[in-house]
């Protein structure tokens, strides 16, 4: 008899491992499924949201609905210097569960480097675009990295092009997902993506070309409020998604940069991964980690009219400061001692 009490113990212990490994695999597979989900509505919303948008006022325009149109228009002239005073912030949409399973699928962390004071106001200086700034929505246009546990009381604004801002329906989506600095108090952080679609077009695997030689702008904004400048480094933001580059002066090439410039965005033919499997191509991004590295603040003087000189100053303290974060974690997260940022 207690051999085979010994015998049913076993089996029923065999059982349970199985049991708890299936119900494990269950649970890898069905989080991994949420995980994709919600990177590819993001991706969609990313391609497509702003086009539907566009379309659906087209068809609107010309049905009976027409007068529906007509009084949102009434009221987005309006509500039309919003985007300038800082948005519509909304915390329950930065805080949706949906985020959290879009940063595991990389998965992506944020990493800091300094303490920042809430008496002070910031610009957050984000390297490299990517294809998409994946990095730059995930932890500073949501809550899914815990900004706010990691930066307490400051408050981050993710710009965009103000040109997404006109479109009708669409804006209202970007409105409580990416919103501007306003002056309102302390301890305030604007975060740019310094290269903008002109970086976008540079962006390749293994390679970390800036588009930052010419880009002023930001060190003038900060001059003119007296807001510290704080570099910012994701790696793994050109590795997630790849594109095809066409020669300099090639008509294919000539197209993406004269689109680029007239409209404010490049026309990236890119590629990842399968929506089903790793080894297909496709338009989910390829799940590689991005590590973004805060670095520490750059005390900027209030300077209601900085001269060509103090912006230049100023410049060339930030692209210095922005290289030494650069080689003191290039090797921590997977790349060679060897490898450098070129800026142009």
């Amino acid at each position: 008899m207690f051999r085979c009490l010994t015998k049913a113990t076993a089996a029923y212990q065999m059982d349970s491992h199985q049991e708890r490994e299936q119900r494990q695999r269950y649970n890898c597979t069905y989080s991994e499924l949420l995980q994709t989900l919600s990177v590819f509505q993001w991706i969609l919303t990313f391609l497509l949201l702003g086009p539907v948008c566009a379309l659906l006022v087209s068809w609107v325009i010309y049905s009976r609905l027409w007068p529906l149109f007509a009084i949102y228009i009434i009221w987005m002239i309006s509500d039309w210097k919003t985007p300038e005073r800082g948005g519509r912030k909304s915390l329950w949409m930065s805080k949706w569960t949906m985020w959290k399973h879009f940063k595991d699928y990389f998965p992506i962390k944020l990493h800091k480097m300094a303490e920042l004071d809430p008496k002070h106001n910031y610009i957050f200086a984000y390297h490299p675009h990517g294809i998409m700034s994946i990095g730059a929505f995930c932890n500073f246009g949501t809550e899914s990295t815990g900004f706010s546990q990691i930066f307490p009381n400051i408050k981050p604004h993710l710009t965009t092009l103000a040109g997404n801002f006109k479109v009708p329906f669409y804006r209202d989506y970007l409105l409580a997902a990416d919103y501007l600095l306003s002056s309102h108090g302390s301890g305030n952080a604007v975060i740019i993506v310094i290269g903008g679609a002109a970086e976008a077009l540079n962006c390749a695997r293994n390679k970390h070309i800036l588009t930052l030689k010419k880009r002023k702008g930001f060190i003038r904004k900060a001059l003119a409020n007296g807001a510290s400048l704080v570099p910012v480094y994701s790696f793994g933001e050109n590795e997630v998604l790849e594109q095809y580059h066409f020669e300099p002066g090639s008509w294919k090439r000539t197209l993406q940069e004269t689109f680029q410039q007239w409209i404010g965005f490049a026309p990236c033919i890119f590629f990842g991964q399968g929506f089903f499997s790793s080894a297909s191509k496709g338009i989910m991004p390829l799940r590689k980690a991005i590590n973004t590295v805060v670095g520490k603040p750059i005390p900027v003087p209030k300077v209601e009219n900085p001269s060509e000189q103090q912006v230049d100053t100023y410049h060339t303290m930030y692209i210095k400061s922005l290289r030494e974060l650069f080689n003191a974690h290039k090797e921590q997260f997977g790349l060679q001692q060897s490898d450098s940022l070129m800026v142009v």
